[in-house]
């Protein structure tokens, strides 16, 4: 059985430690523990057995008004297939909806094609390609999504 539940500061040392492992390079930096001190409210960690299974780190933006942000999402290998990453989308859309948020916005490189299928498959629209957005020659394709 899976529990999904509110995220604590105190799951950074559990996500991070798996990350590296989970997408089979090192990707543990791009989630500092800023975000769990300072966001988990709006974050989820799926458990099952007591082992995490999946996570996904939110926010809900203090600067623009009607808009969610998802900054990452994991999914344990052995949990991939089965919905959990749809389960844990959806959860974090209802609780955006509660705070009056409009729109859920992430972005992922124009490699991840995966990624890029998750996404329109869970109703996003994609960008083009933006060259530099996430600096000189870190290009990323924006995801987009109303919640009404």
């Amino acid at each position: 059985m899976t529990v999904i539940r509110a995220a604590r500061p105190d799951d950074h040392a559990r996500i991070v430690a798996v990350m590296d492992d989970w997408w089979g390079r090192p990707v543990h930096a791009l989630l500092p523990r800023l975000f769990l001190d300072h966001f988990h409210r709006s974050s989820l960690v799926a458990e099952r057995d007591g082992l995490l299974a999946g996570f996904l780190v939110g926010l809900l933006s203090p600067s623009v008004p009607g808009l969610a942000y998802i900054h990452f999402v994991g999914v344990s290998p052995a949990a991939r297939g089965d919905g959990l990453g749809r389960d844990l989308y959806e959860r974090f859309f209802a609780l955006a909806r509660r705070d009056g948020r409009e729109r859920v916005r992430c972005v992922t490189s124009p490699q991840n094609t995966a990624s890029i299928a998750f996404h329109t498959a869970m109703g996003f629209t994609v960008t083009e390609p933006i060259a530099d957005y996430d600096g000189p020659g870190v290009s990323r394709v924006v995801f987009d999504r109303p919640l009404v």
